[in-house]
């Protein structure tokens, strides 16, 4: 790989980013190992953010390394289409494992965003073959990110990643966000207040009618909005609530999904059980675009219980591609093998403790954690949104740490190996930019 400078970087349209500004002053990593990043410079930088949330287990992680390289001199492609091959079945059967066998079937995407526009599919071929089909309705959340597809932006409740696309899918509303600065700054966990918030289904419900509504999608903790920690209850009420009304549940675990609560997924942690489960990111360490659908049992039958053929008219070339499935199967591996979620839990009470020493520095307004993820959310300048924690980032990165912001908020995922020094690094860091950041 080359590790210079690119002789130019004009033909590369870099997603999410403003293209002009980066290039006037790149940011390129060329390498990584553990806990850190090498730039183009050779420096080091501590990863304060998994990626992109997405290297639970660390970055160049031996195991996985070792298995991709094997498949790929022996498999490198198959197709999952009427035919298949031995790793997609035997990575199901893991996954399932790995749920406590709350999830009957896995099916295979690329990325968290076809994996949300699949489980949308899913939800409402679900209902038709139910005999439902005016289930048609979809209900997202204010502040919601479900990636970028048609189907996920059209439930998702960011303003930015709507307004651009024209009028989106037909039929969908939206419940209210939860954040709350008034009655629940600077959380540790599940804010005290917002529970009642769920109950804004019930008004939806009797706007449109639960016979025209098919599912409910929602982040556990809403991530690339900023670290939205739900209050105490909510989602066990949203959950009692869509039983109610025969109303699927999903919960959207690209982000959450692999430890990131030091728990295996969201629902372990909140003890709720939604009908889909949407993954992704973690679920390959990064090392392989995968994503995937879990499913209750009752969501398969109602496709396998129809006339025989092809039971759902939906998949991707690359669905279950055999780089993917051996970089997951062992990233299973290195989860129990290394006791990774052990080490989460490990160091979440120092983690959190750090955090929250930056409550009181300029501009901090708030402070949300929950497992190994943090939201700290800076005043706004003037006429200016984002441009504050944006210069944090710059910094940050300077410094020799990378961070994510969205908005003026900054999120900060750290792969789960973590220890108490890369802790202290991280913070001691952070703690002198916001000091001096404008």
């Amino acid at each position: 790989m080359n590790e210079s400078r690119p002789a130019s970087m004009s033909s590369f349209w870099m997603p999410f980013t403003n293209n002009r500004d980066f290039k006037a002053n790149p940011r390129l990593l060329v390498s990584a190992e553990g806990m850190y990043y090498k730039d183009v410079d050779g420096n080091t930088v501590l990863d304060g953010t998994a990626g992109l949330w997405c290297v639970p287990c660390g970055h160049n992680q031996p195991k996985i390394v070792a298995a991709v390289r094997e498949m790929v001199g022996q498999l490198d492609f198959a197709p999952t289409f009427q035919m298949g091959h031995p790793a997609a079945f035997d990575l199901a059967e893991k996954l399932m494992d790995y749920t406590g066998r709350r999830f009957g079937h896995v099916f295979y995407t690329n990325s968290g965003s076809e994996a949300v526009d699949t489980a949308l599919k899913m939800a409402l071929a679900y209902h038709r073959a139910r005999g439902e089909a005016g289930r048609t309705r979809l209900i997202g959340r204010e502040r919601g990110y479900h990636g970028v597809g048609f189907g996920g932006i059209s439930v998702g409740g960011i303003g930015g990643n709507r307004r651009t696309f024209g009028p989106l899918l037909p039929g969908v509303d939206h419940l209210p966000h939860t954040h709350n600065l008034d009655k629940n700054a600077y959380s540790r966990g599940e804010p005290e207040h917002g529970a009642n918030l769920a109950d804004e289904l019930e008004r939806i419900v009797a706007l449109h009618d639960a016979s025209t509504i098919a599912a409910v999608i929602v982040e556990p903790v809403a991530g690339s909005t900023g670290v939205l920690v739900p209050p105490k209850g909510y989602l066990k009420r949203l959950r009692e609530l869509c039983t109610k009304h025969g109303i699927l549940l999903i919960f959207d675990e690209v982000i959450t999904g692999f430890g990131r609560l030091t728990t295996p997924f969201a629902f372990d942690y909140f003890d709720v059980v939604p009908d889909m489960v949407t993954c992704a990111k973690g679920l390959t360490n990064g090392m392989v675009p995968m994503g995937a659908v879990f499913t209750r049992q009752h969501i398969h039958d109602a496709f396998m219980d129809g006339p025989a053929g092809i039971e759902l008219f939906h998949g991707y070339t690359y669905s279950g591609h055999p780089l993917a499935c051996a970089a997951a199967l062992a990233t299973l591996d290195v989860f129990e093998e290394q006791k990774i979620l052990d080490n989460a839990k490990a160091v979440q009470e120092y983690w959190t403790d750090a955090v929250h020493s930056l409550k009181g520095l300029p501009h901090v307004i708030d402070i949300r954690t929950i497992g190994l993820v943090a939201g700290i959310e800076l005043a706004p300048i003037d006429g200016k949104p984002g441009a504050r924690a944006f210069g944090a980032f710059k910094k940050a990165f300077a410094e020799g740490v990378l961070i994510r912001t969205t908005g003026d908020i900054i999120a900060l995922s750290p792969p789960l190996v973590l220890e108490k020094k890369h802790i202290d690094e991280l913070f001691g860091k952070l703690a002198t930019i916001l000091k001096n950041l404008d």
